[in-house]
């Protein structure tokens, strides 16, 4: 999650100057869409609100293993600039052994990178930075910090920060319904869906009406396996998209006190396969963020994390041992 300063409104309408910034949350969709085609890593949710963004991200070493070291050069090049060795070498200048030793420490090094949330979050934000900078002619942070994560351990952490984010418009009074969700991922998901249930092809782009975006890219969304068997190479989250929806849609009615209607008496089926009764569920999600700090899940698994950083415990251990300690 990343804030911008001051939490002021640079991304919606600022009451302050009046005027309105809702064109840069497409912002950070095109810049999403750009780095995770670039980048080992993908996207299972956001959200771009008024102040500050959310984003779930998956790290996909495997993938990143198995490119070749010029796919690694051609990735790498269409962020940052190469040095002069590296450079002679994509242009196919002759070097000696020693020269091409040096520009393969560069790949691996820049391999590493692209599998690192640090560096995709550094282009991420430092790009819209100096985009809002530029257009405001001014000069200072725009963010009020570095990002913030939180590594999620299990299925049930992933499934929790999935629907905190999608359902933050709602839950900030924004939007009444998950699909009425800007510039959220759940919105991008449903329409998708429906554009294939339609028979129609799917569209890359979302023409916008503001001229100074004529075309916005978003980004593509990490999938769910909808109950199929995943051939060889194939990663997807072990959910359907119909089941999720669902769940979304019954945390967000659950969630908020002011919609009309009550819990249902059997959760999804969903919570039963993780392991969650309909009330653990319902206490777990709005504390992702706030009752944790670096990671999410289960509190052995996070105790176990915290072993292998030679730390004592992670914030939130007794917090999880409440909401994971058994189906009720």
């Amino acid at each position: 999650m990343a804030r911008c300063v001051r939490r002021a409104y640079l991304f919606g309408d600022d009451a302050v100057s009046g005027r309105s910034f809702d064109h840069r949350k497409a912002w950070v969709e095109d810049k999403l869409a750009f780095l995770t085609s670039v980048f080992a890593i993908d996207v299972c949710a956001y959200a771009v609100m008024s102040n500050h963004y959310h984003v779930v991200l998956k790290v996909d070493v495997e993938q990143a293993t198995a490119w070749s070291n010029q796919e690694v050069l051609d990735r790498w090049l269409q962020v940052f600039s190469g040095n002069v060795l590296v450079n002679r070498y994509v242009t196919g200048d002759e070097q000696s052994q020693a020269e091409v030793e040096k520009v393969l420490e560069c790949v691996e090094k820049w391999r590493e990178r692209l599998t690192d949330i640090s560096w995709f979050m550094r282009v991420l934000n430092e790009s819209i930075a100096r985009m809002a900078n530029e257009e405001d002619d001014c000069k200072g942070r725009f963010w009020e910090g570095r990002f913030k994560s939180q590594a999620l351990l299990d299925e049930a952490a992933v499934l929790a920060c999935m629907a905190y984010v999608d359902l933050n418009p709602v839950r900030a009074g924004i939007a009444e319904l998950p699909e009425d969700s800007e510039f959220t991922s759940i919105q991008q998901r449903l329409k998708e869906f429906a554009t294939r249930k339609a028979g129609r092809p799917s569209l890359d782009k979302d023409k916008s009406d503001k001229p100074e975006s004529s075309a916005r890219q978003k980004p593509a969304l990490y999938p769910f396996n909808n109950g199929a068997e995943l051939k060889d190479g194939e990663k997807a989250l072990p959910f359907s998209l119909k089941d999720y929806a669902e769940l979304l849609d019954w945390t967000g009615r659950a969630m908020r006190h002011d919609k009309r209607g009550s819990i249902p008496e059997q959760a999804p089926p969903i919570l039963e396969r993780i392991g969650f009764s309909a009330q653990r569920w319902l206490n777990f999600v709005p504390k992702v963020e706030k009752s944790f700090c670096h990671v999410i899940g289960a509190p052995e698994a996070m105790q176990a994390l915290a072993q292998t950083f030679g730390l004592g415990w992670f914030k939130g251990q007794a917090e999880g041992r409440a909401l994971y300690g058994g189906a009720q």
